[in-house]
């Protein structure tokens, strides 16, 4: 695990960011790979990125993570707003 909390703090927008911000300590927990399938700019403050995550929880099998992420530029930086899960 990288544990870069105040990062991900910093680029989550504050309107969707959870309060209180904690990240996953699942003993063990690695993150094997991220795949980044697409990303566009939807005009100048909107844009999108679709990516495969893939992560081992511990001792559990691996988990593949498929998000269609927003992102919103505010004063000149892209924060991630949300995200849907395809099937």
């Amino acid at each position: 695990m990288l544990g870069l909390r105040d990062y991900l703090v910093a680029t989550w927008h504050p309107s969707t960011r959870p309060v209180p911000f904690e990240l996953d300590l699942t003993p063990g927990l690695r993150w094997l790979g991220l795949e980044v399938r697409r990303h566009a700019q939807l005009g100048n403050e909107k844009a999108v990125v679709e990516f495969v995550a893939r992560y081992k929880p511990g001792s559990a099998p691996a988990v593949r993570l498929h998000e269609i992420s927003r992102f919103e530029r505010v004063d000149g930086r892209w924060l991630y707003v949300d995200g849907e899960f395809p099937e």
